[in-house]
């Protein structure tokens, strides 16, 4: 009676103690997961006014791309937290480059025609909200016993996010270009600050950042997500480029041979093909997106980091 009633109290603890394995991180639990430290890259896509593709411009369009000649790099560090189970936030800081350009072949002959070429550094700092939309998380078998069998991990998300931030971007002559690397703001190369010009643009602006990620473990401390986020702007000069054609010479001031040739390289100075006061941008804010590859590591508890075990919170088992 008294071995029965033993192996009856061990079965009993062990079939409890193996049940809150495996619900770890669920619903319950999910704050076994709250802090997180990301880090990670991958690839800066902008959509302005310059190249994209053969056909006729597609505003904010991922058809109007040029994957192969346009595609820049970012780098990417964040801090997030999850404040529910459905919920987090995240801190980021991403550091990169963009490129534009109406040189390459297949660009639509009318924009091909303009000949303007340019590349940035790309800073952006936002938070976003993120929203868990489906997820997958439970930790399987506490010991890796010979002959032992049980639930694998599991530790998957499909996610939605927004935000806000802000961008600092500083476009300067393409490689293609006569005068790569040269600033263009200063150049004023739509007439900024002159009689009938266009106004002068900042270098920093807010962005609203929408997208979608998938994540998934790479044990019980890493993971690693995929996510793609596209990022409105609210500024139309990331390329330098708004409005229309303007001459300096022809509206009775000076600019040196960088300023002219910026303002019009099709022409070399010369003005032939497009006149001054002709149109030369869309008028349409600019956007870009990033295609990312992020690892995270938990950093919620300090035991983790010092290889301390760790003291699992009870919940009762379902059956």
């Amino acid at each position: 009676m008294k071995l029965g009633l033993s192996i009856f109290t061990l079965t009993t603890l062990a079939g409890t103690a193996f049940a809150q394995f495996t619900n770890f991180n669920t619903q319950k639990n999910w704050s076994m997961n709250k802090k997180e430290l990301c880090f990670g890259g991958g690839a800066t896509q902008f959509l302005g006014d310059l190249g994209g593709g053969k056909g006729i411009g597609k505003d904010y369009s991922l058809a109007d791309m040029n994957l192969l000649r346009t595609t820049s790099f970012n780098i990417t560090l964040a801090y997030r937290y999850r404040f529910h189970p459905t919920f987090a936030t995240s801190s980021s800081l991403n550091v990169g480059r963009y490129q534009a350009s109406d040189k390459i072949d297949g660009v639509h002959p009318g924009r091909f025609q303009r000949q303007i070429d340019i590349k940035s550094t790309l800073i952006t700092a936002y938070q976003r909200i993120e929203y868990i939309v489906y997820a997958n998380e439970k930790v399987g078998k506490r010991n890796s016993l010979p002959g032992l069998k049980g639930m694998k991990d599991k530790n998957t998300q499909f996610y939605i996010y927004t935000g806000l931030g802000l961008a600092y971007y500083n476009p300067q002559g393409g490689n293609k270009s006569k005068y790569p690397g040269v600033a263009l703001r200063p150049l004023s190369t739509e007439g900024q600050g002159y009689a009938g010009g266009a106004k002068p643009y900042k270098l920093i602006t807010a962005i609203v950042p929408t997208g979608l990620g998938y994540r998934m473990s790479m044990g019980r401390m890493w993971r690693v997500a995929f996510e793609a986020t596209y990022f409105k702007t609210f500024t139309d000069y990331m390329d330098d480029v708004s409005t229309t054609y303007y001459n300096p010479k022809a509206n009775g001031g000076s600019a040196g041979a960088e300023a002219m040739y910026f303002s019009n390289p099709a022409e070399s100075g010369d003005w032939v093909m497009f006149k001054n006061g002709e149109k030369r941008g869309d008028n349409e804010r600019d956007a870009f997106f990033y295609f990312n590859v992020t690892f995270s590591k938990n950093i919620t508890y300090k035991a983790y980091q010092r290889g301390k075990p760790i003291r699992w919170k009870g919940v009762r088992a379902k059956f």
